[in-house]
């Protein structure tokens, strides 16, 4: 009998292969492959007839483990036809490294379901109106939002909601968009359902994931919590997903295999036939605009948990106090710290800017660091004492010989948290101080880290946008914003979004157990209304603003946006590879054709970037006339196109 048995690599078909065993859908197989073995699916089709003739080789053997679901071969099909991803690349998100596990190892499933005490968690009258309207919407597909203010204890609701599904022996998957939120919601887990969860991200050994997926795959696991490729887990009885923070935009894989795992979750609920929640404080403008429509059904939280009330806010105007030399924070500022400090409130003051300094520039020539391989500043890390590239990682050291004479005699311009809190060391000497920042908090020492930070053992933080998403500081009713005006400054599509959701996040840190906080903005731009517009109580004000204005413009979400990067080392054959590469995809795709443009960040990773950008109604058919043109468009040596389906950031 002949097999399509769809292999995990470039391909976007499944190969013909042979066997004398009958096979089903989703089996995995052993198949010789070139001059190697390689596992692949028995797939849902066959390749498309090419007339001919070839000698069609047999399948070596069938691995002795559960298939694949045929509603995750419709669901990985989908997902390439609307991410223009070969089917063979959507295959290798599910399977680890190619390498599925035969056995399962019985030890380590033992240690997920050993029993914990558990804590009672009393839900106030609000809490469970939403959880009844979650466990009514919770039946076949159907997307339930759960809307309610920082604090109001969002997590213990859908917690209930899941504690039903996996009664019923169903499997769970909670997604979060942060790898340092694991720890702390891990221990929540625990302390409510009395057994430890599977962890799933890109910083758990390769052990640890083989035995959770083989664990998932036999149904020995009944909950995951993991980041974005958590979605592509081989579950055998999946019941519900959670997408918790859906507005982060960390859930945009944008390397590699590009996705919203946000909305392919969606999309894999529809197809298992399965409720997803979405949860948030602020809606991402998509789901809002679903919720407006009733495509979504919602319920909300209004009232903090435990009665606690929100930050009150108060803006500080620069252009009234001046700054000393190299300062970055103001008298007033400090005075209102100091008094937060006496009352043993914890202190976070925010930058969202790692490092130390963000331009580097020697004052002689005036040339600046700059990444020799991305056309970006070095940012200088004083800690590790080198110059950094965020986008490629490149490091360099501060000696550099000058233009015009010796060595130059460099100068930091501008703050990044490590300058923010050395300055801070220096006005408050006696506080333990720590940085909250991806640098800092992706570590084996973050556990811990936190630990202190929750029994108030270090009084000041210094964060990133890190710190507003979703931790729980009880002693934090202080928040300082060094900078509002960085943060409000870009021609990005989103940034006004970002903005609302960021600072309704970040405001959340504070006041949660119920004392009196304050959030103080530091600002030279004394725009009281754009403040006031991102930090009001009902964010659903902002958000029909900005409907109102994408609608108008034919923005997304009313439109779709297909971004298309062609990279290469030439620059001149990159550009007119994309004239070319445009006039071959005008007129022939149900969409309209916008550049090309250099990319904002013209040369990354040594190549030259130009965009394109096609935008349309939204349907398939955008996707599929695309699809046509690109496989068989020829591009010259050395020129990558990478597609962006809804792009979020149009660096």
């Amino acid at each position: 009998m002949k097999f399509p048995i769809l292999i995990p690599n470039i391909f976007n078909y499944p190969f013909t292969y042979e066997s004398d065993v009958d096979l089903k859908i989703g089996d995995f197989v052993e198949v010789p492959f070139g001059k190697s073995k390689i596992i692949g699916v028995v797939w849902d089709n066959f390749e498309k007839d090419n007339n001919k003739s070839f000698k069609i080789k047999k399948i070596i053997r069938k691995l002795e483990i559960p298939n694949l679901k045929k509603k995750t071969l419709e669901f990985l099909n989908w997902f390439s036809e609307y991410n223009l991803v070969p089917k063979g690349m959507a295959l290798k998100l599910v399977l680890l490294s190619g390498k599925p596990i035969e056995k399962l190892d019985v030890k380590f499933d033992r240690s997920l379901n050993n029993k914990i005490k558990k804590i009672s968690f009393k839900l106030t009258n609000e809490q469970k109106k939403s959880l009844n309207e979650i466990n009514a919407s919770n039946q076949k597909f159907n997307v339930h939002v759960l809307q309610g203010t920082t604090g109001s204890g969002k997590t213990i609701v859908y917690f209930e909601a899941l504690k039903k599904i996996i009664e019923k022996g169903f499997q769970g998957l909670v997604m979060l968009p942060e790898i340092g939120l694991t720890n702390q919601f891990e221990k929540k887990f625990m302390e409510f359902f009395g057994f430890k969860p599977a962890i799933w991200h890109s910083s758990i050994t390769k052990k640890n994931k083989e035995k959770i997926w083989s664990g998932i795959l036999n149904g020995e696991i009944n909950v995951v919590i993991g980041a974005r490729s958590s979605l592509f887990l081989p579950f055998k009885k999946l019941g519900l997903i959670i997408v918790d923070e859906e507005h982060d935009q960390s859930y945009k894989q944008d390397e590699g295999v590009i996705y919203n795992a946000r909305d392919m979750a969606i999309s894999r609920a529809l197809f298992e036939n399965i409720p997803i929640n979405l949860i948030t404080s602020v809606p991402s403008v998509e789901t809002y605009v679903n919720i407006k429509k009733k495509k979504y059904s919602v319920s909300k939280l209004i009232n903090r948990y435990k009665k606690a009330s929100l930050p009150d806010y108060e803006i500080i105007n620069l252009n009234d106090t001046k700054l000393e030399n190299q300062s970055w924070i103001s008298k007033e500022i400090i005075n209102k710290v100091n008094f937060h400090l006496e009352k043993k409130d914890q202190v976070l003051f925010f930058l969202n800017r790692r490092g130390f300094s963000p331009n580097v520039f020697c004052k002689k020539c005036y040339n600046s660091f700059s990444c020799p391989n991305c056309s970006v500043n070095l940012v200088y890390h004083k800690k590790k004492n080198n110059l950094l590239c965020h986008y490629c990682g490149f490091k360099s050291f501060l000696k550099r010989n000058c233009t015009k004479e010796g060595v130059c005699e460099f100068r930091l311009s501008g703050p990044g948290v490590e300058r923010i809190s050395e300055e801070v060391k220096k006005i408050f000497p006696s506080k333990k101080i720590e940085i909250f920042s991806s640098d800092t908090m992706n570590k084996k020492s973050s556990k811990d880290k936190l630990e202190k930070i929750i029994n108030n053992e270090i009084q000041i933080l210094v964060g990133t946008q890190l710190i507003s998403k979703g931790f729980h500081f009880p002693n934090l009713n202080c928040i300082v914003v060094v900078d509002i005006d960085l943060s409000s400054q870009g021609h990005d599509l989103r940034s006004a979004e970002k903005n609302l959701q960021l600072y309704h996040q970040l405001s959340g840190r504070a006041g949660r157990t119920g004392q009196s906080s304050t959030v103080y903005f530091q600002t030279y731009n004394y725009n009281t209304k754009m403040i006031s517009d991102i930090t009001h109580k009902n964010p659903e004000i902002f958000l029909d603003k900005e409907i109102e204005i994408r609608k108008k413009n034919n923005l997304p979400p009313f439109q779709r946006f297909i971004s298309l990067i062609l990279s290469g080392e030439n620059e001149n054959k990159l550009e007119k590879e994309a004239v070319k590469f445009k006039l071959s995809i005008e007129n022939k795709i149900h969409g309209k054709v916008l550049g090309p443009v250099s990319a904002p960040i013209f040369r990354l990773k040594r190549k030259y970037r130009v965009r394109l950008l096609i935008r349309g109604p939204k349907t398939l058919k955008l996707q599929n006339s695309l699809a046509s043109i690109i496989s068989r468009h020829k591009f010259s040596s050395g020129i990558k196109l990478s597609v962006d389906v809804d792009p979020i950031s149009f660096n």
